[in-house]
């Protein structure tokens, strides 16, 4: 059976890959801080499972900066495939942690291009970038040609790592692919970003258990898709005969505000009667119309979105309530 290394497996898309390439027969080996709390880790699903953990699904334990374990790990299970998908992954954040982002963002994937160089059988490696790289872009929508423009020290980290896997692949024949992810969510997401936040908030003040929600620029806007759809295109990018780079995106903008809109209209309230304005929450630097043209991927990989922004934001919002209602309860 194929073998699959993935970083960051705890994560939001690290967990849906790892569902995804256990139900297509894939041995799922994922690399987890020492700190990680498993308990509450979206892989409980799995790690509980006795026919799944041990069997198909391995965890090791490993830091991004620790070279030799990494090296270790590599050339123990020898991965047909390796999908790098830890690092500081919060934009906002990058501008309070520049030099985090940096070593866990951009230095991180530098090491592993540097360890897989050396390997026998080096893996195929996908490295999602993001849609940050562009920051303040020249064309909408961008494609996988659009030149690098990065406004936050996470596109800046994102840039280098995106580079860097073009210039593995050009020099030392890796087969090395970016996928230019660009906004995608799941009921999986992170509490610190804005959709789930959001989602949750609305959820809780339906049932009395908050009153309000403080957000910033309500007229941001990004392109936001479903996770699982993106997912699925990690997964097709490394199946093809040659490595290239893929741009993952839905082609359509909505706003922070839209979010509000549909999460609070699913549970029945009006949004404006609860979203409060922080200026504290404004970014220092806002991407401009960070919006994706996906032809390469529809049109090579055969991929393409199945899941709307409405209905993405609906089920957030309604997986939410159940979980909340649940707690209460």
């Amino acid at each position: 059976m194929p073998t699959a290394l993935i970083t960051g497996i705890t994560g939001q898309d690290g967990s849906l890959l790892a569902d995804f390439l256990l139900a297509k027969g894939y041995e799922v080996h994922g690399v987890v801080r020492r700190t990680s709390s498993l308990e509450r880790s979206r892989l409980k699903h799995l790690y509980i499972d006795p026919v799944i953990y041990k069997k198909s699904l391995f965890l090791h334990y490993a830091d991004l900066e620790d070279v030799t374990v990494l090296r270790r790990i590599l050339v123990s299970i020898k991965p047909t495939e390796l999908y790098h998908l830890a690092g500081q992954s919060h934009v906002g954040l990058s501008f309070e942690i520049p030099e985090t982002t940096s070593n866990l963002t951009a230095m991180a994937t530098l090491r592993l291009l540097e360890i897989i160089r050396d390997l026998s059988s080096p893996p195929r490696l996908f490295h999602p970038s993001s849609s940050e790289i562009f920051g303040e872009p020249i064309q909408w929508p961008q494609t996988e040609e659009t030149p690098f423009n990065p406004k936050t020290p996470y596109g800046c980290a994102k840039a280098f790592a995106t580079q860097m896997v073009k210039i593995y692949r050009a020099s030392f024949g890796l087969f090395a692919c970016n996928g230019i992810m660009y906004n995608h969510e799941s009921t999986r997401r992170g509490e610190n970003f804005v959709t789930k936040k959001i989602c949750a908030a609305a959820a809780a003040i339906k049932l009395s258990h908050q009153k309000k929600i403080s957000l910033g620029n309500l007229q941001a806007e990004r392109d936001w898709g479903f996770a699982e759809d993106y997912v699925r295109g990690m997964w097709l990018t490394l199946q093809q005969a040659e490595p290239n780079d893929y741009l993952f995106a839905t082609g359509q903008l909505h706003t922070v505000e839209d979010i509000a809109r549909i999460a609070f209209s699913v549970v029945g309230l009006r949004w404006e009667d609860f979203v409060e304005v922080d200026s504290s929450l404004l970014r220092k630097s806002e991407p401009v119309k960070l919006v994706g043209d996906a032809s390469r991927a529809r049109n090579v990989l055969g991929w393409k979105n199945t899941v709307s922004f409405e209905q993405m934001i609906h089920a957030m919002t309604t997986d939410e309530l159940e979980k909340q209602s649940a707690i209460k309860s």
